[in-house]
C-alpha cells in the first residue's frame, strides 16, 4: 500500500477501490460492446472471428470485476453508475469514421486510459493492483491493430497522416476523461493527490503517460 501524504480513512480508501473497480467494469463492458460492433465491420471472416474472441475476453474481464465488487458487498451496477455518463461522452465524441479509426481508437485511446488506471492502482493494496493488471492485460487487440494499421499505411501512405491526427485527438479526449473521472470522485481525487504527493510528481506521472503514448504511435508507424 502506498503512503498517503494526506491520510485517508479506511472507508475512503475502500471507496477509492470501489470507484476504480467500477470505472474499469464499465470500461470493460463497453469494450466488449465496441469490439462486437467492430467485428461486424471487419473486412474478412478471419478478422470477424478474431475480434469476436477479443470481445469475449473483454466480457470475461468484466465478470472478474463484477465478482470482486460483489465480494466487497457492492452492487456492480451501482459502482459503475457514476462513470456511465463521462465514458459514454468520451465515446460519443470519438466515434470512428471507419474500420481503421476504430482500431486506432482501441489501441491508442484505450491504451492511454489503461495506463492511467494502472498508475492509480499502484496507490492501492496489492490485491487490487494484481486484479487491475490482470483485467487490463491485452486480449490480443494490440498486435491485431498494429498489423492492420501498418498494412494499411504501407499500402497507402496518405492514410498515416489522417490516422495520426485522429490518434492525437483521441489522447486529448482520453486525458480529459481521466481527469473528469478522478476529479468527480472525491475518494479517487484524494487518493491520487495524496498518493502522488506533489505537483512535480503529477508532472512525472503525465510524462510517463505521454511517453507510453508516443511509444504506441511509433509502434503503429504514426507520427506522435
Amino acid at each position: 500500500m502506498a503512503e498517503w501524504t494526506d491520510p485517508m480513512t479506511e472507508e475512503e480508501k475502500r471507496q477509492a477501490v470501489i470507484d476504480l473497480l467500477g470505472v474499469l467494469a464499465f470500461a470493460e463492458l463497453t469494450a466488449f460492446e465496441r469490439l462486437a460492433g467492430d467485428a461486424s465491420l471487419a473486412p474478412t471472416l478471419a478478422d470477424k472471428a478474431a475480434l469476436g474472441a477479443m470481445a469475449t475476453a473483454e466480457f470475461g474481464h468484466y465478470r472478474v470485476l463484477h465478482d470482486r465488487l460483489e465480494s466487497l458487498g457492492v452492487d456492480s451496477t451501482v459502482a459503475m453508475a457514476p462513470f456511465v455518463e463521462p465514458l459514454n461522452a468520451f465515446h460519443d465524441q470519438t466515434t470512428p469514421a471507419d474500420w481503421l479509426e476504430s482500431l486506432v481508437k482501441a489501441y491508442v485511446g484505450d491504451g492511454f486510459a489503461a495506463d492511467f488506471y494502472r498508475e492509480v492502482a499502484e496507490l492501492m493494496d496489492e490485491d487490487t493492483q494484481a486484479l487491475v493488471v490482470d483485467v487490463l492485460d491485452d486480449t490480443g487487440h494490440a498486435e491485431f491493430a498494429v498489423a492492420h494499421v501498418r498494412s494499411a499505411t504501407e499500402a497507402d501512405p496518405a492514410v498515416a497522416g489522417r490516422l495520426a491526427l485522429w490518434a492525437r485527438r483521441l489522447v486529448g479526449e482520453a486525458l480529459v476523461q481521466a481527469q473528469r473521472v478522478a476529479v468527480d470522485r472525491d475518494a479517487l481525487a484524494r487518493l491520487i493527490v495524496g498518493g502522488v504527493g506533489d505537483l512535480v510528481a503529477v508532472g512525472e506521472l503525465l510524462a510517463r503517460l505521454t511517453q507510453r503514448h508516443s511509444e504506441r504511435m511509433e509502434t503503429l508507424g504514426l507520427q506522435p
